[in-house]
């Protein structure tokens, strides 16, 4: 099977421009493509982890990823999917935040040289003269039609911004200058992304003539993929800074029985026939395709030692109560007012919930135990010599630490 057909049978394609001239490109390594990310934050989420495994599937099979680094479309802020405008970053935020992805990435695709690039669209976007562009870029656009885009329509009911107006001829105006300087041919994105990618095409077309090869193709569910990255407890950050190697296995071992398989497949490495034999798998079987999918995705972004280890410890957290290879969260002497912590703090240091608030909600609600004893009084509070050997809290089925001094 080539890479197009796999990419199908994964289900990973959902719309294309030119499927036989596409397959045609992709299956013989002829395709420059870029995936764009905007640096909103300091590092990738699970969010993100489709369109990466995509570049990394792709540069196997001799094709050539240009990671396109939104430093300049991040000062405008993509409206897509979003119901409000999106905070305003400084110059120095997003800067940072660019250099963080960079580093992210290399675990994920070969950056060596003539291999993948990586490239900022700051460069060419925040040089622009404004009457320029509008000359250049502008009279390609349709209002009327920029107004029907799927990427508006949430904002446009609670208010469109000029600003927000305008992220559609940035993106477009992405793909000709990746088509001038560096050959790209070809741009993948979400299902969400679709009438900005086709906005870039056409006007390359425009600029360049009708037989500028320039295509367009979208990921199925890569829209649902960038829901992936929160949870009740927060995002699902690829920085281990931010979500521990073990709690990023956790997340993809606690995904729904209908998910699972999808999961698998579309993320995951392995070969299609081992996955399509899962197919059969229901029950108790399914409990060990979880733990498979939660296996290979920690190794893709962690390492493999770090999989073990997070392996490790989530069966023995599921076994006869051994605590002895437990995730594990430090208290210090600054948790302890009048000798003693009480278990919204711990809660929080655990990292078991993002807030005081939410570990309250978590106590009333009768999802917390201590060594197994359930805690019902947001009040209740340990001393060091109860804490001294380790105590395991627990907040609900699935999410444990061991709390230590």
């Amino acid at each position: 099977m080539q890479i197009y057909e796999e990419l199908v049978a994964r289900g990973l394609i959902a719309q294309v421009t030119n499927e036989p001239e596409i397959r045609e490109m992709v299956n013989n390594g002829k395709a420059v493509f870029y995936i764009g990310f905007d640096p909103t934050a300091d590092s990738l989420h699970v969010g993100h982890f489709m369109a990466l495994c995509l570049m990394k599937r792709l540069q196997m099979a001799g094709n050539k990823p240009i990671a396109l680094i939104g430093g300049g479309t991040a000062y405008i802020g993509d409206p897509s999917g979003r119901t409000d405008m999106r905070s305003m970053m400084t110059k120095e935020t997003i800067e940072h935040n660019c250099e963080c992805f960079k580093k992210q990435m290399s675990r994920f695709i070969d950056f060596g040289e003539g291999k993948a690039m990586m490239v900022n669209n700051a460069d060419w976007l925040l040089g622009l003269n404004y009457v320029e562009l509008l000359r250049e870029v502008g009279a390609c656009f349709s209002v009327n039609r920029m107004l029907t885009a799927e990427c508006y329509k949430q904002r446009m009911e609670k208010g469109l911004s000029f600003l927000e107006f305008n992220y559609m001829i940035m993106q477009s105006y992405d793909f000709l200058e990746l088509y001038r300087r560096y050959g790209c041919n070809m741009q993948f994105g979400g299902d969400d992304q679709w009438s900005n990618m086709l906005g870039g095409t056409e006007l390359i077309r425009r600029k360049l003539g009708k037989d500028a090869h320039a295509m367009t193709i979208t990921l199925l569910l890569n829209s649902e993929g960038k829901k992936m990255g929160k949870t009740q407890s927060g995002a699902v950050w690829l920085d281990p800074e931010k979500t521990t190697p073990y709690d990023f296995y956790q997340y993809w071992r606690n995904v729904g029985d209908a998910d699972v398989l999808k999961c698998i497949r579309m993320l995951t490495f392995l070969p299609l026939e081992e996955i399509d034999a899962m197919d059969k798998w229901e029950g108790s079987q399914l409990n060990r395709a979880k733990e498979i999918l939660a296996y290979e995705l920690t190794k893709l972004v962690h390492g493999e030692e770090e999989a073990e280890k997070a392996q490790a410890s989530a069966r023995a957290v599921f076994s006869a109560g051994d605590s002895a290879n437990m995730p594990s969260a430090q208290l210090d002497d600054s948790d302890f007012i009048d000798g003693k912590v009480d278990i919204l703090t711990m809660l929080v240091k655990g990292g078991l919930v993002p807030s005081r608030s939410e570990a309250r909600r978590a106590v009333e609600q009768g999802g917390v135990t201590v060594d197994g004893e359930k805690v019902t009084n947001i009040r209740q509070a340990y001393d060091k010599d109860a804490v001294a050997n380790g105590i395991v809290l627990r907040r609900g089925k699935k999410a444990f630490k061991k709390i230590t001094l």
